[in-house]
């Protein structure tokens, strides 16, 4: 098996939390929101957020949703194309609170990242693009 990319993470958010996920990923992170309409017509149990050309995160609203307690799921690392000053610069420019800055290993090596919280309890890692 010769894996080439992710394509998509699902991620479940309580069921009344559409709105906040659309204020953070679309309005805060700059991300577009597709499949709201099939999401809000019954025709889809999910709506996505765009991370990249040929990546989404799809969020499923659930109401038996229940924050996880940091056991299993960790965090979802993305990589972006700023620096890691342009990055927290945009950041905070948005009003998204910076958990953490590391320089963690990941796929393509080691570089500059920082680690926001959704608000459903989730770590995105950002991983700045290498200077």
């Amino acid at each position: 098996m010769d894996v080439t990319e992710i394509d998509h993470a699902n991620l479940h958010i309580p069921a009344d939390g559409v709105e906040a996920a659309v204020e953070f990923y679309r309005d805060r992170l700059g991300l577009a929101i597709e499949n709201r309409e099939l999401y809000e017509s019954g025709d889809k149990p999910f709506f996505s957020v765009r991370l990249a050309p040929g990546a989404v995160l799809h969020l499923q609203p659930d109401e038996s949703f229940e924050a996880s307690a940091g056991d299993g799921f960790d965090h979802l690392a993305l990589r972006v194309d700023a620096g890691i000053e342009e990055l927290k610069s945009q950041l905070d420019e948005a009003g998204v609170d910076v958990d953490r800055e590391l320089e963690p290993l990941g796929a393509t090596g080691v570089a500059p990242a920082v680690y926001v919280t959704d608000p459903f309890g989730y770590t995105l890692e950002l991983k700045a693009a290498r200077d």
